[in-house]
């Protein structure tokens, strides 16, 4: 995985600069998507690869000592005239970047040109890593690459490997951040918001809910002025006037977002206006220019100054209201005590007591002020200490800076003599002299010559990186034109046979029209049988070198493996062409609306930096349809979220040792298992014969489950469970596929000898249909056909070779995401989709002709969707539940009932001699 860090230069104006970003590469569309971090979710943009093309300046190397990391910086080139600025943290990791890139695209391309002939195909093969459908090759050949172009790009190639801020392991680093760098977006400021909330939401709701709720609204607040003059005068006192100037010269911007603490409410969109005036008041033209600096520097000063000046005569006043303040405890101590002692004289006290007490009050009070005039006098003591000690700490630095110049002065002095020495010591020849000069002529000249190759050197790395980026791009070229001429060849061969079939139909309605021979003689009749003789021709691949140039409609298998058009009558094979070129023209029309996959792309994008989590979003996507190219992964995640506590729970390895055990031990199930094997999907490819991979696969699979599961074994209809699952999982994938519907979505008893659950389900699909499709349920009821003959099969297999590929899959895709509840849902959607069609028919032998096979004639995978999931809402998965316990009860006492007549019927069979011949069904099939 290509990811790591990188600055991107954006902005514009003043706020212009490079921004730190954590970049991933998407193989999937080729494109170089850019987050603000390596946690967020939403992907901030997106560079287009594919398209693009790499250069990058050599500096001198005087100009690179002096530009430091600016050696580091890249372009990437679009077609549209855009162009990005990229700069790593090192050369090293420049060189990785571009080489990578390079690469990818080149891979990119290459494979783009097989993928794209065919829009049922993936469009890169490659993504596929799992599953039989993974290992088809493609229909149709590709195009080999150029051996001289690939020896030259390996040539030039230039050997580079990546630092700690390249790769996966870079996300545990932290970014490097530039000394003027902001990393704060105002073009993406709601996407910086939504990775907020993302990140908050993530935090905050670990039991896997995708949405929370407030009931007050968050805004940004602004401060108030008072506010601001305190935070103001803090950071006054804090930063020393120097820092002031140092800012104005390093940074590009001096503003600093979210240091004011904010206290009154005002919407957001108040604030960036008010912030947005703010910054153009304090940014004036003069800040950004060199020549009014001193003068902002001078009126900061004076300003600083005046507020000193101000502090001061607070302080003042401070010390005289705290004087005032004293006095007047004193008046008030003293008027307590005076109207004390007149209370007292009322009293009938003797007066010399009283001015005794009287004294002792003054006394104390004399005391009193003599103790706070000696603690003042403290607190003034203990202040010229501190003032001391800072003055002997001042007195100590100066000693130590004035002994370092002293030190520094001795050793200038020391080399001065030195040189003053060696000097007198070759004054005596001039030819020492004239060496000397020569010495250091040539010493000028060494680091000339090294410099020199320094920059030859980098040249030389310049020269092969263009060089390949050059033949690079004059292959893709040619590449691009080859494919133009190829797809206009095809489409000259679609207008030509497209002319062929239309002159042919105009003879059939010509003839129709206004016929001018005999029924015997008619052209029409030899028209008819050539256009079906045609119309029949299965396409195949025996002609790979023509297979591009031919009109490709149907192929002889779909991309799942299954054929199209079966081997027997006539009638059969046209109606079954009939079908797949509707089907076709179906999923044409659906390509060319790219919302869907727009949307699992930008998805799939937002989940690069963090894992998959159930949420409505998802839901919706999964229900319209996985793409092709994204079904594995999914399929395998969703297994994962089911079946994690049992998987939790097993020791590594655990299906090579189920499966090592069905082997070498006696199993009762694998006599069966070996019957069913290609009697499984016969019209599949990957499992037509002995021979084929699959087979071995689902063997292995089915024979791990019977002896992980010895009380169900195996049963018919796990097979073909596992056949589907095999054509997108692997071996052990498909195993926790069988486990999670088996155990955890089907209820228990729902494969084993009694079918017990199997035949609730029927029953409570019968209350189903009463209540979502009522005139259809009275129908049949009416005419008294059981419906339930043929969906039992639809429960059991979940819909295998019960309808279309392309509907059957993304029955799959929902039905592994949200459980048994879609089988229900989409069990009644082909009842209404065609529910016209039946009450139309009058009698039962018609209807349930019609009921073997009006599910093959379903093709439009949206519209039944629609129904399933939108038409019969509501559909609460409680209702079925309890629907269930209801009529298990019944099923279990009819069972009983059954079972006690079996034996009623055993003894009466031995006591009677008569029906001792009579055997029962299961004596039959032993």
């Amino acid at each position: 995985k290509l990811c790591g860090y990188l600055q991107k230069l954006s902005g514009k104006g003043p706020l212009r600069g490079f921004r730190s970003r954590w970049f991933v590469f998407d193989p999937r569309r080729c494109y170089l998507y850019y987050f603000k971090g390596p946690q967020e979710a939403l992907p901030l943009g997106h560079i287009d690869i594919a398209s693009a093309c790499f250069s990058y300046h050599q500096p001198e190397a005087g100009a690179a000592a002096a530009a430091g990391d600016e050696v580091a910086a890249f372009e990437v080139h679009s077609p549209s005239g855009a162009v990005a600025v990229l700069k790593a943290a090192s050369r090293q990791d420049m060189t990785y970047w571009l080489q990578e890139l390079q690469q990818k695209r080149w891979e990119y391309c290459n494979n783009l040109d097989a993928a794209k002939r065919d829009s049922r195909t993936s469009p890169t093969p490659s993504d596929f890593s799992k599953g039989l459908v993974a290992k088809d090759s493609p229909d149709l050949s590709v195009l080999s690459q150029n051996a001289s172009a690939e020896r030259a790009r390996n040539i030039l190639a230039v050997d580079a490997s990546p630092t700690d801020l390249v790769g996966e392991q870079a996300a545990s680093q932290p970014a490097p951040v530039q000394p003027s760098a902001i990393n704060f977006s105002l073009k993406q400021w709601s996407t910086e918001i939504r990775n907020s909330m993302s990140s908050l939401r993530k935090a905050n709701n670990e039991n896997r809910k995708s949405v929370f709720y407030t009931t007050e609204e968050w805004e940004l607040l602004d401060p108030t002025p008072k506010d601001l003059e305190d935070s103001m005068a803090l950071e006054e006192k804090k930063k020393p006037l120097a820092e002031w100037s140092k800012g104005l010269t390093s940074s590009a911007f001096p503003f600093d977002f979210g240091r004011i603490p904010h206290k009154t409410r005002r919407p957001l969109k108040d604030m960036i206006g008010s912030s947005k005036n703010r910054n153009n008041s304090d940014s004036s033209p003069p800040e950004w220019c060199s020549g009014n600096g001193n003068k902002l520097v001078s009126e900061l000063q004076l300003k600083y100054q005046s507020q000193q000046e101000e502090l001061e005569k607070l302080k003042k006043e401070l010390l005289s209201q705290k004087e005032l303040v004293r006095l007047l405890q004193q008046t008030v101590r003293s008027s307590q005590y005076d109207k004390y002692f007149a209370s007292r004289l009322c009293e009938g006290v003797p007066r010399d007591k009283l001015e005794l007490l009287h004294q002792k009050d003054n006394q104390i009070l004399g005391l009193n002020n003599q103790l706070e005039k000696l603690n003042l006098e403290k607190e003034s003591l203990q202040q010229e200490v501190k003032n001391l000690k800072c003055k002997v700490g001042e007195l100590n630095e100066q000693l130590g800076m004035l002994m370092e110049t002293i030190q520094a002065k001795d050793e200038v002095i020391m080399k001065l003599s030195r040189q003053l020495s060696e000097c007198e010591d070759h004054t005596s020849s001039q030819s020492g002299a004239a060496n000397s000069s020569v010495v250091t002529c040539t010493n000028k000249e060494l680091q000339e010559l090294d410099r020199l190759k320094d920059n030859l050197q980098g040249y030389k790395t310049q020269n092969k990186f263009l060089n390949k980026e050059i033949l690079e791009l004059s292959a893709l070229r040619r590449n691009a034109e080859a494919r133009e001429r190829e797809w206009q060849a095809k489409y000259t061969s679609l207008e030509a046979k497209l002319c062929q079939i239309e002159s042919k139909y105009l003879i059939l309605l010509q003839e129709v029209k206004t016929p001018v021979c005999s029924e015997e003689q008619s052209p029409a009749r030899e028209v008819i049988t050539q256009l079906l003789e045609d119309a029949l021709k299965a396409e195949t691949s025996e002609q790979p070198e023509q297979a591009f140039f031919k009109p490709h409609l149907v192929s002889e298998y779909d991309i799942y493996g299954f054929q199209t058009v079966p081997e027997d009558d006539d009638e059969e094979k046209l109606v079954a062409k009939s079908r797949a070129l509707d089907l076709r023209s179906l999923s044409l029309s659906e390509n060319r609306e790219i919302s869907t996959g727009v949307k699992w792309e930008n998805y799939l994008a937002s989940t690069m930096n963090r894992e998959m989590m159930r949420c409505v979003e998802l839901k919706n996507l999964i229900r319209s349809g996985i793409p092709h190219e994204h079904r594995s992964k999914m399929w395998k995640w969703c297994v994962n979220l089911h079946i994690k506590k049992f998987k939790d729970s097993t020791v590594p390895g655990y299906f090579q040792t189920l499966l090592q055990n069905a082997l070498e031990k006696q199993n009762p199930a694998s006599k069966q298992i070996e019957l069913d094997l290609l009697r499984t999907l016969p019209n599949n490819k990957h499992y037509s014969s002995p021979t084929s991979e699959g087979i071995q696969k689902l063997r292995n699979v089915l024979l791990a489950f019977s002896w992980r599961n010895p009380d169900i074994g195996y049963c018919q209809g796990l097979n073909r469970l596992v056949a589907i699952a095999l054509l997108y999982l692997e071996q052990e994938d498909a195993f926790w596929c069988l486990v999670t519907i088996v155990e955890v979505f089907m209820p228990r008893d729902y494969y084993t000898k009694t079918l017990l659950g199997s035949q609730v389900d029927q029953r409570v699909f019968k209350d189903l249909m009463s209540e979502k499709l009522p005139r259809l349920h009275a129908h049949f009821e009416q005419y008294k056909v059981d419906y339930t003959l043929i969906t039992f099969n639809w429960f059991l297999v979940v819909f295998v070779d019960s309808v279309v590929s392309d509907i059957l899959f993304k029955i799959w895709d929902s039905f592994l995401y949200e459980g048994p509840k879609v089988i229900f849902r989409f069990a009644l959607a082909l009842f209404k989709y065609k529910e016209e069609e039946i009450l139309k028919l009058q009698d039962s032998m018609s209807i349930f002709k019609y009921l073997r096979y009006f599910t093959r004639t379903i093709l439009d995978a949206r519209k039944l969707t629609s129904i399933a999931f939108g038409d019969l809402n509501p559909f609460p998965l409680r209702q079925i539940r309890n629907r269930r316990a209801y009529h298990l009860e019944k099923v279990r006492l009819e069972l009983t009932e059954l079972e006690a007549i079996r034996e009623d019927f055993l003894r009466e069979r031995e006591t009677c001699v008569e029906k001792r011949d009579l055997i029962s069904d299961d004596e039959e099939d032993s």
